[in-house]
């Protein structure tokens, strides 16, 4: 069993940016984060962001709104964003309290400051694998972790074990596509799938984002399958200060075993989903230079 390092990754990731904004005649990528409210878990996630942009050179700009912030109040700080030249890239903190509509909030931000790729417009570039479009960051990033594990997709079986907007759909998009990584065969499970062992167990690269911590066993896996593991669940754990642990959607001690290649929660997709955020705003100031 080989166990996927997605911090070591995510780490030569930030290093070739931090070179890359260095060597920058031009003004400096920035990136605005937007963050309504004050739910613990996404002011956590911005902070993260901000320290890694920080670290590369990226400059940040965040705007925090009140929980009952109205959607007109919303589009208009969206709109100003859209207008500033210098604003490379727009990230709307998700989730949003309910009262507003997710989908049109990603929508109002222009497509070529999307670095979330999270609208229309770039979940269908995906779709016709139009490479000017920008790809969800965690689904990106599960690309880069294979690529860079040196792990076979053509011809390979891939499922997708989930079909959020977020990461199944777009994760099984890039497998599908017609460039390495990708060229795979994809199949996508979800909640609603029957005889889901049997096809889970045949996979050679199983992608779990189902959001239920310990949900696949190891009677779910073929031996020598790559598994990489996106959930990231809060559990209950008196031994820690803080009262609960992160554990994922896969039961790491029983599958890793059985595997060829495994990443860990924490330590293993998260911290691409930052690295993948920020290539994504290199790569918008980049477009906007030329």
């Amino acid at each position: 069993m080989h166990t996927i390092d997605g911090n070591a990754i995510a780490k030569d990731i930030i290093e070739e940016l931090t070179h890359k904004v260095s060597q920058l005649k031009t003004n400096k990528p920035t990136v605005a984060f937007i963050r309504v409210g004050e739910d613990p878990a996404s002011v956590s996630y911005v902070n993260k962001k901000q320290q890694t942009a920080a670290k590369i050179g990226i400059d940040t700009q965040l705007h925090v709104l009140a929980e009952n912030v109205s959607e007109s109040e919303l589009y208009a700080l969206i709109d100003q964003l859209n207008a500033q030249p210098e604003v490379n890239g727009i990230l709307i903190q998700a989730p949003l309290p309910q009262h507003l509509n997710e989908n049109a909030c990603f929508n109002r931000v222009v497509p070529h400051k999307d670095v979330d790729g999270f609208s229309t417009i770039n979940l269908g570039k995906l779709c016709q694998e139009d490479p000017e479009g920008f790809v969800a960051c965690t689904p990106a990033g599960i690309v880069e972790l294979i690529k860079r594990s040196q792990i076979e997709t053509e011809g390979k079986h891939v499922v997708v074990l989930g079909r959020s907007q977020i990461v199944g759909k777009p994760a099984a998009l890039l497998f599908m596509r017609k460039a390495l990584p990708g060229n795979a065969t994809v199949t996508v499970c979800h909640s609603r799938t029957q005889n889901l062992s049997q096809i889970t167990r045949q996979a050679d690269i199983l992608i779990a984002a189902i959001g239920r911590p310990h949900f696949v066993t190891e009677s779910m896996v073929q031996a020598g399958a790559v598994v990489i593991d996106v959930g990231i669940n809060r559990i209950p754990d008196s031994s820690k200060r803080s009262g609960y642990r992160l554990v994922g959607d896969v039961e790491f001690t029983a599958v890793g075993p059985k595997c060829s290649h495994i990443t860990p929660v924490p330590g293993g997709v998260g911290p691409m989903t930052v690295a993948m955020l920020m290539q994504n705003t290199f790569e918008a100031h980049q477009r906007a230079q030329d």
